[in-house]
């Protein structure tokens, strides 16, 4: 356990850069899609608002949809984002793809809670930390630690391809696939945080009042 813990603590200081710039990447397009709220024309957020009061209004019906059904899509969706991460992280060429993941995941966020505190306040700051918060606490850690993970086996192919560092590549492989098995323990911890946490404490908020006192303001 030692040991692990020590080669752990020497691969973070390693590749400390890789990790920096993705937290930075992904802090970005968070920035970016909540500047694009404010971009947006008032026709462009009222046709936007329209959608998320018909998501709401089937959020608070409760047989619109089964936790199972929202159980297996969360997770899917998670797997096959890691799924992807893994594949770009195998081809040296794919690495602006892994670049533009992290940012469109940052872009998604901002611009979902800026539209949402845009158009509802308090209250969809509210429901924001409600429905969007608890299971992205675990996901992003989940996606940052791939995407660097994967930029970090590209960069290590790489050496290899041109000479710089000769070295098997069977072990690292091993490992690499071994690391992202891991990571779809924590994309499962998401997608039932998101089913049974944040989609049972939105429903108990649309059905208290907040749903109506949302279509009256």
């Amino acid at each position: 356990m030692y040991r692990k813990k020590i080669l752990l603590v020497n691969h973070l200081k390693n590749h400390l850069t890789v990790y920096v710039f993705m937290v930075v990447l992904f802090l970005t397009g968070i920035i970016f899609g909540a500047v694009l709220v404010n971009s947006m024309g008032f026709v462009q957020k009222q046709d936007l608002f329209f959608h998320l009061d018909h998501y709401f209004e089937l959020t608070n019906n409760k047989d619109a949809v089964l936790s199972k059904d929202i159980l297996k899509k969360s997770f899917l969706f998670h797997v096959k984002y890691l799924i992807l991460l893994f594949i770009l992280g195998l081809t040296i060429i794919g690495l602006p793809a892994i670049w533009i993941l992290i940012f469109s995941k940052g872009l998604v966020i901002g611009f979902s809670v800026g539209f949402i505190v845009n158009q509802l306040g308090w209250k969809g700051l509210l429901l924001a930390a409600t429905s969007i918060a608890p299971q992205n606490l675990i996901i992003i850690p989940v996606y940052l630690f791939a995407a660097s993970i994967a930029m970090v086996f590209s960069l290590s192919l790489f050496a290899n391809l041109l000479g710089h560092r000769k070295q098997a590549i069977g072990k690292p492989m091993l490992q690499y696939a071994f690391i992202f098995i891991l990571l779809h323990v924590g994309a499962l911890g998401s997608s039932l945080v998101e089913t049974f946490i944040s989609n049972e404490a939105l429903k108990a908020m649309l059905q208290s009042g907040i749903y109506f006192i949302m279509n009256i303001n």
